[in-house]
């Protein structure tokens, strides 16, 4: 079985200080790995002894962030050559490179981990870097390399297995056994070749060094009770080894932020961690003490255990070095986050290895090798790329592991026949190993499969297992069946297949109406089932697909409505999530729409929908850069506004006048006044433009026909000839009813000749200049603006000073008292809270003055502001008293 090969480091071309080429002897959360010298010449190299001759099957690299090789090329040789004599330099035999990305998709916070399968005998390794990517964090021309780590057999190995497997093959073939007996799925003749996940790079730079270790016991003993049959025991072991492994994480973790802490000289934090660690790690050894887990051998702190290295044998010591000064401009990171960067197989550059023209030449059995072969004769012979995987002994081939998405299981299957599924590769297997334990591999198969179908008849028969389960299965089975379900849906709910999204809606809609409630789960699991699927429902609600936005809408809102999910009110909380303003429109407008419909559907008791969410969402959502989406917005919050309007006004901008000239604020506030059953603003300005030019071009004429009296006989005297229908045809009724209204126009002239028509007092001294002198200075129903010297009703006084004075954008309204406050006075008057609250203005009018509140309607604020016990702060009225009022003010 292929292992971790140990290693040490022979030679270097160059190091930084601090991060000689030693360093890739150890895996830990916290290594700092190698960096080429600033500003060296290329090609860089490194060479590798590895501790016997081996059969080399899997080599992972781990490069950094940003010092980045274009590529990297590997020569392997049985000798070690004379290092300064470049004649002997042909025992290294080439076996092809790979290429890096450049990483800028992921703006140089990720590092890659690169695969490569290999089949090739030596014992001495040597890594030829190329010249690195240039980006703005590179600003010395390194390259670096965080981890290698090597897998494969002793040289002899592949030999004794084959003659081993032989003599089993034949054993089979008297007792009748065939090889591919699903039976024997699982069993040590199925993972002869297979790569145990702890000896995997990643679990090295995730894992604390003292957990793995114990982890790597924890598995012998779990293969022991295997070989001794005892199936309780390794079930224990494999699910301490399971629980183990999150220790380990979290406890790297903690590692990378106490050497964080302690490079930015934060010993307070640096030594917390340290606490938290040990006592997490006490905490944890006791638990294994408790299951009897935990031998005397490995309660050793972790100051007598040292790194482990590669292999996990002795190795060279390397003393700690210091952490690299983070340099400006370095992107913030956490050392132990690997991210692999995912390798699309079709657009990637092969490895390209290089073969010797004496080396015999075999014929491909495989498509992969027959397509390998025809490219060879595309590129120059140097560059020709050989086959994947190659079963001869004496050929040493390697080739890039592609990354595998969750779209697109994108590893080699091991075997599978036509119109079957694959076998699941590693990667697959490692990620669905619950699922797998719940409902069989060749189930999971399925729905890893490429082939469309597969992946559906997958789905559908999960669903017919559900539907089987008896009642009386324990609470635990059915709990694993649940989550093992929805996991294959959250990842069918993104298959780009219509059939297959539909077979997961379809799914899904059972578990959470029917399965839970049958078996009387609980809300925990449907709230689980949500949680989990939702995200990536909303995600499909942006689809290109008009036919797949729908399908995920539809299924939302029935999913929100149905009565198992929305007494937990879990999807309007997340609907009204922030809504970023350059989110695809697509996405934007499923998204605005599915608020809009249940919003409708649900209201805003006890919905999971408050005025407060909805409103932050929908003020946010006004941002965005799509028209439609906008107008589905301006629905939403007109509709919070015809339910509760004072809580909805609170959200936007009333005292500014700047901000509610903007079209879209104008527009809002327009449909606020046509709810409301007022004119808009708009047409309130529009109707008082149309007035006073009327009433200007009355003035004019009159003013022009006065001064010329003639003009105006001549005038009339046009108009009576022009007449169609003489006076004399006037009946006698007709001639008595104009005289009539003649009778009333001059009475109603008469009676409005020396009247104040805003306070309604009569004096023989109100001529044209003498009203004028009245309403500057003594009309109580007037007054003058301290800032436009304008005259003005009083009862218009705040709505002059926010909107027509001169001033106006000096002022703001209180949204207490709602009055006129000057704007750098009003964070003191509304934090002080001093004023008087006003009413709606159907229910009291509220005076400027005095700011007080009295009865509604026009009528009364001639009372209030002129009676001997009405408005106190106006000024006019006290003179008033004094006076005698010739003629009490009526109605005409």
């Amino acid at each position: 079985m292929p292992h971790k090969i140990g290693f040490t480091v022979v030679s270097s071309s160059g190091h930084e200080d601090g991060f000689s080429a030693r360093e890739l002897m150890v895996h830990a959360p916290t290594v700092n790995g190698w960096r080429s010298p600033r500003l060296c010449q290329y090609p860089q190299e490194i060479t590798l002894q590895l501790v016997e001759r081996c059969r080399i099957r899997k080599l992972q690299l781990l490069a950094h962030q940003y010092m980045i090789a274009s590529k990297i090329e590997f020569y392997i040789s049985e000798s070690l050559p004379e290092y300064f004599a470049p004649y002997q330099s042909e025992r290294f035999q080439r076996l092809g490179y790979v290429p890096l990305s450049d990483n800028e998709k992921t703006d140089f916070r990720a590092r890659e981990l690169k695969s490569v399968y290999m089949d090739a005998v030596g014992q001495y390794l040597k890594l030829i870097f190329h010249k690195n990517y240039v980006n703005k964090y590179n600003l010395y021309g390194q390259v670096a390399l965080v981890a290698v780590n090597i897998i494969g057999d002793p040289a002899d190995y592949g030999i004794d297995s084959m003659s081993s497997l032989s003599r089993e093959k034949l054993i089979d073939h008297y007792l009748g056994i065939k090889l591919d007996d699903p039976a024997l799925d699982g069993t040590y003749l199925g993972k002869l070749d297979s790569i145990s996940p702890l000896d995997d790079l990643a679990f090295d730079m995730y894992q604390d060094p003292e957990v793995a270790q114990i982890i790597r016991r924890l598995d012998e003993k779990k293969r022991e009770a295997v070989r001794l049959e005892c199936y309780d025991h390794a079930k224990k072991l494999k699910q301490a080894i399971a629980d183990l492994q999150k220790v380990g994480e979290r406890l790297g973790r903690y590692e990378v932020e106490k050497r964080y802490a302690v490079e930015k000289e934060d010993y307070d934090l640096a030594k917390k961690k340290k606490e938290q660690m040990d006592e997490y790690r006490l905490k944890v050894y006791q638990q294994l003490e408790l299951h009897d887990l935990l031998d005397a051998q490995l309660l050793i702190r972790k100051n007598e255990l040292p790194l482990g290295s590669v292999s996990g044998t002795e190795s060279p010591q390397s003393s700690p070095s210091e952490p690299a000064d983070p340099r400006q401009g370095e992107p913030l990171r956490a050392e132990p986050v690997l991210e692999e960067q995912l390798v699309d197989p079709t657009s990637s550059e092969p490895v390209v290895p290089y073969q010797s023209p004496l080396s015999p030449q075999t014929q491909p059995t495989t498509s992969k090798e027959v397509f390998s072969k025809e490219n060879v004769e595309i590129l120059p012979y140097d560059e020709r790329p050989l086959p994947a995987i190659c079963k001869q002994v004496d050929e040493a081939v390697a080739y890039v592991e592609p990354e595998v998405t969750e779209e697109d299981v994108g590893d080699a299957p091991r075997t599978g026949n036509a119109g079957e599924p694959e076998q699941l590769t590693q990667k697959a297997l490692r990620e669905a190993s619950p699922v797998v334990e719940v409902f069989g591999e060749t189930l999971v198969s399925g729905a890893y499969s490429r082939t469309w179908s597969c992946r559906e008849e997958a789905l559908l028969a999960v669903y017919q297992k559900l539907m089987e389960v008896a009642v009386d299965t324990p609470k635990e089975d059915l709990r694993n069946m649940l989550r093992a379900a929805v996991f294959l849906v959250r990842r069918a709910i993104k298959d780009t297949v219509s059939s297959v999204f539909q077979a997961s809606l379809k799914l899904l809609k059972m578990i959470i109406t029917q399965y839970i409630p049958k078996h009387k789960l609980g809300k925990l699991e449907t709230s689980h089932c949500v949680e989990t699927t939702l995200p990536h429902l909303l995600s499909r609600t942006g689809d290109s697909s008009s036919r797949l936005r729908l399908l995920a809408s539809t299924f939302i809102q029935e999913m929100a409505l149905c009565p198992e999910v929305k007494p937990l009110q879990i999807i309007p909380v997340h609907l009204v999530k922030t809504l970023k303003p350059n989110s695809p429109p697509h996405l934007a407008m499923s998204h605005v729409e599915l608020v809009e419909s249940l919003l409708a559907a649900m209201g805003t008791e006890n919905s999971g929908f408050t005025v407060s969410n909805v409103m932050k969402f929908a003020t946010g959502a006004l941002e965005h850069r799509a028209y439609e989406v906008r107008e589905v917005v301006l629905r939403i919050i007109f509709a919070m506004y015809r339910e509760h309007r004072a809580a909805v006004l609170e959200y936007f901008p009333l005292d500014d006048a700047s901000a509610r000239r903007t079209v879209r604020y104008k527009t809002l506030f327009e449909g606020f006044a046509k709810i409301d059953g007022k004119s808009s603003e708009s047409e309130v300005r529009a109707q008082r433009k149309a007035a006073t030019e009327a009433e200007k071009q009355t003035k004019e004429e009159m003013k022009v026909l006065k001064s010329h009296p003639a003009a105006l006989k001549l005038v009339l005297q046009a108009e009576v000839e022009d007449e169609e229908v003489s006076i004399s045809l006037l009946t006698d009724y007709q001639v008595y009813e104009a005289g009539k209204i003649q009778e009333e126009l001059s009475s109603v002239a008469n009676y409005l000749d020396n009247l104040c028509i805003f306070c309604g007092e009569r004096n023989e001294s109100f001529t044209e200049e003498g009203l004028d002198l009245h309403y500057w200075k003594h009309c109580p129903m007037l007054t003058r603006c301290e800032h436009c010297k304008q005259m003005l009703e009083i009862c218009s006084l705040t709505e002059h000073l926010l909107t027509d004075c001169d001033k106006r954008d000096s002022f703001g309204r209180c949204p207490r008292c709602r009055e006129a406050v000057p704007r750098d006075e009003l964070p003191r008057h509304i934090k002080s809270r001093i004023c008087n609250p006003a009413k709606p203005e159907n229910v009291a009018n509220h005076c400027p003055l005095c700011h007080e509140n009295f009865p509604p309607g026009e009528e009364a604020w001639r009372p209030h502001l002129m009676s001997r016990d009405g408005c106190k702060m106006n000024q006019r009225r006290t003179s008033l008293l004094n006076k005698t009022i010739l003629l009490q003010p009526g109605k005409t």
